[in-house]
C-alpha cells in the first residue's frame, strides 16, 4: 500500500472507503493479500453481476487467449466482435422484439452517454437535452452535463451548456406533468433533442421510477420529436431481473446506453442501442482506440448465450432481490425512530438513513466485520445493495446479518 500512497493520486476514492490490499477474488468474495474474505455487495458498481472469475466466462475467455484471438482491432471486423452481435441479436433483441443497431463508442459507460447525446443533436437537429435531478451518467464533460448532482457537475470546472433539468418521479398520486415541466424550460418542447433517463438512479440513491411515470416520460417524447435516452449503464444486463431495465414499463426508447454488466466479467466495453432510422453518423464521425476491445466481446456473447437463453436468472434475480428487500425491511423495525427506510428493486437494494455520516459509519462497520457496502445519493445517506445476481441465499442472509450488526454498531456510536 505504500507504493500506492506514494504513487497513486488523491482522487483515488474506493480505496480509501476500504483500506486492504485485495489479491484474488471467485464468486460473491473478494480476498485480501493477507487472506481475509470479504463478501462483496459492491461487485465493481454493478460491473461483476455474474460474480468475479465466473467459472464459464473465464472457459471461454482463456480458451480465446491461448488460441491467439485477436485483442485489439479498433471497429474491424473479428470472428468475436461477429459472435457478439449474433449473440445481442439471438438472446436479447429478437425475443424482445427489439431492433437497435449498434454503436461500439469506447470501453466506458460515459463513453456511451456522449455517443448517445452526440447523436441525438446531430439526428434531431436541435441541441437541448433535458435529465433528472440526482442523475448520475458519468464523468466527462457531455456526460457531466446531464448529471443531477450540483457537486458531481461542479467538478467540470467549466460551464455545462444547452441541458435542462426536470424532477424525478416523486411517486405522489398521478403521473407528473412532465409535458408542462418541458415546456417551460429554456429549450421548450421544440428545442429539446432528447430526454436521458435511469429507470432507477444508482448513484442518485436507489430511486426507482413508476412504470406509469415512465410511460408518460415515452409519450410525451414521442409526441414532439423528442429521443428517448435510457441509461441502462448500472441497471441493465438483469440488475432489476429483466436484461433491460425497462421492459416492465413497455416502453422502448430511441436509445439504450449499456456498459458495466455488459462485457459480464469486468472487462471494459459499451454499447449503445439506437433505433436503425437514427444511424445517421458518417464514418468515423464517433470513435475511439479501444472500442474494439475483443476479449469483452468473448466474454459478454458467453454471458448472453449461458444466462440468457431462458428466465431462470430473471426469475432468481427477482427472488433474491424479495429475500434481500424482505430483509432489509426487518432491520428497518428493529431500529424504529432512527430514520430508516428501504429503496430498490431486484438486487440494486438500498438502506436510507439519516445522513451521509450515518450511511459512512455503516459502511465503516461493514466493512470491520468482512462485508464491502458502498453509499449513495445526493448527500450519500443511502447504505447500497448491489451483490452479484449469482450471489447465493446464504451470502444474502450473511450481508443481512453483518449489516444489521452495523446498524447497531454506528446508531452506538451516533451523538
Amino acid at each position: 500500500m505504500s507504493i500506492a500512497e506514494r504513487l497513486d493520486s488523491e482522487v483515488r476514492s474506493y480505496s480509501r472507503r476500504w483500506p486492504a490490499v485485495f489479491s484474488r477474488a471467485v464468486g460473491s468474495r473478494l480476498y485480501g493479500a493477507d487472506g481475509r474474505p470479504y463478501l462483496d455487495f459492491f461487485a465493481g458498481a454493478g460491473t461483476l453481476n455474474y460474480g468475479h472469475n465466473n467459472p464459464v466466462l473465464k472457459r471461454a475467455l482463456v480458451d480465446y487467449v491461448e488460441n491467439d484471438g485477436v485483442t485489439h482491432a479498433l471497429d474491424m471486423w473479428t470472428v468475436a466482435r461477429g459472435h457478439l452481435l449474433e449473440a445481442l441479436e439471438e438472446k436479447i433483441l429478437a425475443p424482445r422484439g427489439l431492433a437497435y443497431k449498434v454503436v461500439f463508442p469506447g470501453p466506458a459507460g460515459a463513453s456511451a452517454v456522449e455517443a448517445a447525446l452526440k447523436l441525438a443533436r446531430k439526428a434531431t437537429g436541435r441541441k437541448w437535452v433535458a435529465h433528472f435531478r440526482n442523475a448520475f451518467h458519468g464523468m466527462t464533460l457531455g456526460a457531466l452535463s446531464v448529471n443531477g448532482n450540483p457537486a458531481i457537475r461542479r467538478t467540470a470546472g467549466t460551464a455545462l451548456a444547452d441541458c435542462v433539468e426536470l424532477p424525478y418521479d416523486d411517486h405522489r398520486p398521478g403521473v407528473a406533468d412532465i409535458e408542462g415541466q418541458l415546456a417551460v424550460t429554456e429549450g421548450g418542447l421544440t428545442g429539446m433533442a432528447a430526454v436521458i433517463v435511469e429507470t432507477v438512479q444508482g448513484e442518485g440513491g436507489i430511486n426507482v421510477a413508476r412504470v406509469e411515470w415512465l410511460r408518460e416520460l415515452a409519450a410525451v417524447c414521442r409526441r414532439h420529436g423528442m429521443l428517448l435516452i435510457v441509461d441502462d449503464i448500472q441497471m441493465g444486463c438483469g440488475r432489476v431481473g429483466s436484461f433491460l431495465s425497462f421492459e416492465d414499463a413497455g416502453i422502448e426508447p430511441d436509445m439504450v446506453c449499456l456498459s458495466k454488466s455488459i462485457s459480464g466479467y469486468g472487462l471494459p466495453m459499451a454499447l449503445t442501442l439506437i433505433r436503425p432510422e437514427l444511424d445517421v453518423w458518417e464514418p468515423a464521425e464517433h470513435n475511439g482506440t479501444f472500442r474494439g476491445f475483443n476479449l469483452a466481446f468473448v466474454t459478454a456473447a458467453e454471458s448472453m448465450r449461458h444466462y440468457w437463453s431462458d428466465d431462470e436468472l430473471e426469475t432468481s434475480t427477482r427472488n433474491k432481490g424479495e429475500r434481500a428487500g424482505g430483509g432489509l425491511q426487518q432491520i428497518v423495525a428493529s431500529y424504529p425512530g432512527e430514520g430508516l427506510s428501504t429503496c430498490g428493486r431486484g438486487l440494486a437494494l438500498g438502506l436510507r438513513t439519516a445522513g451521509g455520516a450515518m450511511a459512512d459509519r455503516i459502511s465503516a462497520a461493514a466493512f470491520e466485520r468482512g462485508l464491502l457496502l458502498e453509499t449513495c445519493g445526493p448527500d450519500g445517506g443511502v447504505v447500497k445493495l448491489l451483490p452479484p445476481l449469482t450471489v447465493s441465499d446464504g451470502d444474502i442472509d450473511l450481508a443481512l446479518d453483518i449489516l444489521d450488526a452495523s446498524v447497531k454498531s454506528a446508531l452506538a456510536t451516533h451523538v
